[in-house]
């Protein structure tokens, strides 16, 4: 069985100079907190999918994911949890006969079997796998299956994390909801959940997805509602160089972040959010009187 989720995640008020001499609010969603073992967005993102796949009748899985895939590791305990399969192709055949790092070793653990592909090869699947249902090589290789795309955002997904707004109270014009971009799924969730006069923003964690992301936020929208939404935006500035990437100066934004308020910081996503809204703060990028929600998506690395 799953473990119930905690809903709705705590929503914490972050009195924080930086914010404050801006006239902004700050509060934290600590959607970290969500669930053990398949935590914050992937919980909200697979939530709806794996109901989809109990009620379909299938009995495997199928996802993308890199060596440290949040995603992989969420999908095969979920999966496991319910008595799926769940097979996971993963980025870079190099991996296959090295000892397996920490995350891919949970995978694993969780009852996931791994297959290795060339950079060519994860590019055509995951490509080829970007519509709601598609993938047809991975499908032949493995059988029935269903197949949850990189990251776990789909149409399904986004309405999972549609229900994000639906916790926060009172949101109205001054309201600004703020999230991590990987693939979009969250985004365009939250987007689509937002009351009319409140706006979400998503802050890019990969470098050089300009156009690419905001196009895969729309696309999910118009999978799940059949519709755009004109209440979002993408900040491409503060992706730190790069998917997974930690310079060293977000690395001491977030110690010291953590030291103030005794939140764990999630470096490759949650930090690059929060020091995107703080330094968007500083540069006067929102109006006084601003409240800013944070979603925290994800638990930090283990040491």
């Amino acid at each position: 069985m799953l473990e119930p989720a905690l809903l709705p995640t705590p929503l914490v008020d972050c009195t924080d100079e930086a914010f404050a001499r801006a006239g902004v609010e700050l509060r934290l969603k600590r959607d970290d907190l969500l669930h053990p073992t398949v935590p914050g967005n992937k919980w909200r993102k697979l939530a709806p999918n794996l109901a989809a796949a109990v009620e379909q009748g299938h009995t495997r899985l199928l996802t993308f994911g890199g060596a440290y895939s949040t995603h992989l590791r969420a999908v095969a305990a979920a999966a496991g949890a319910l008595g799926l399969e769940s097979v996971g192709l993963v980025r870079g055949e190099e991996l296959a006969d090295r000892p397996r790092n920490w995350s891919l070793r949970a995978a694993e653990a969780a009852g996931m079997r791994l297959e290795f592909l060339t950079r060519a090869e994860y590019r055509e699947a995951t490509g080829r796998a970007g519509g709601e249902h598609g993938a047809d090589a991975p499908l032949r290789r493995w059988g029935r299956c269903l197949v949850l795309p990189e990251g776990g955002s789909n149409a399904l997904a986004a309405v999972g994390a549609a229900a994000i707004p639906a916790e926060l109270p009172d949101l109205g014009a001054r309201d600004v909801v703020c999230c991590p971009v990987g693939t979009g799924g969250t985004l365009a969730g939250i987007a689509a959940g937002l009351p009319t006069g409140a706006r979400a923003l998503g802050v890019a964690v990969l470098r050089g997805g300009e156009g690419y992301l905001e196009a895969e936020v729309a696309r999910l929208h118009r999978a799940a509602y059949g519709r755009g939404f004109d209440n979002w935006r993408i900040d491409h500035d503060h992706h730190g160089g790069g998917y997974g990437r930690v310079p060293a100066e977000l690395a001491a934004f977030a110690e010291r972040f953590e030291r103030r308020h005794g939140v764990p910081l999630e470096r490759r996503y949650v930090a690059k959010l929060l020091a995107a809204l703080a330094d968007l703060a500083a540069a006067g990028a929102f109006p006084p009187g601003t409240r800013l929600t944070a979603v925290v998506t994800g638990l930090p690395d283990p040491e």
